[in-house]
């Protein structure tokens, strides 16, 4: 049978502990005396120079933040050909997109795609966001991404609907009645295609049989 602790085994227990935890705190003490150095994780010897003050006066202060990081979206809209797949794509709906079709070509993005569509709205829903990454996935002028911003709190929720679009009221009216006007005008010189003749078979009546 094991052996029951007695009065003075649990005593000298708790001694041996207390001692073992003070000498803890008095060692941290002694490399508490300077400020520990901030750098990012991704750097050797990261886990080895985390001795000392670790508290930062944050906002003045910050430590690093990794950059394939997932943080705050943001969408360079002149690169921006508003394919609509990022918010096809994202599981939450936080991206609001309004399309306004051009009748021609008004411009090209950085890598030279075509701009054929513009963006009346384009707004993200920070609030709603799951960082997910899908839309900077499937994004095929990379005009969409994460950046390094992930404090971004307010009391005040509705300000977290980012709006990326910066066309006035007056050129998005415009824009929409352009396009009205190109959709009329093709439809009025489109040649009218003549209707097929409608052919009806030829039914034969069949030939009486006699006897």
């Amino acid at each position: 049978m094991p052996k029951q602790p007695t009065y003075w085994s649990n005593l000298n227990a708790a001694v041996k502990t207390l001692a073992h935890g003070l000498g803890l705190t008095f060692q941290h003490l002694l490399k508490a005396r300077k400020r520990s150095r901030s750098f990012a994780i991704m750097q050797p010897g990261y886990f080895e120079a985390q001795q000392g003050i670790a508290t930062v006066q944050y906002p003045h202060e910050q430590i690093p933040v990794p950059d394939n990081g997932r943080y705050k979206l943001h969408n360079e809209i002149d690169d921006c050909i508003v394919c609509d797949k990022c918010a096809k794509i994202c599981p939450v709906n936080c991206i609001t997109i309004e399309p306004i079709r051009s009748p021609e070509e008004f411009g090209k993005t950085s890598d030279g795609t075509s701009k054929r569509i513009y963006a009346a709205v384009f707004d993200i829903d920070m609030a709603k966001c799951c960082f997910c990454g899908l839309c900077t996935t499937v994004c095929p002028t990379e005009c969409l991404t994460m950046t390094k911003e992930f404090d971004f709190s307010t009391f005040d929720i509705t300000t977290h609907n980012f709006g990326f679009g910066n066309m006035t009221v007056a050129e998005i009216e415009h824009r929409k009645n352009e396009w009205s006007n190109h959709q009329q005008t093709k439809t009025q010189t489109e040649p009218v295609a003549p209707k097929a003749p409608i052919l009806k078979p030829k039914i034969t009546p069949p030939t009486p049989q006699t006897d």
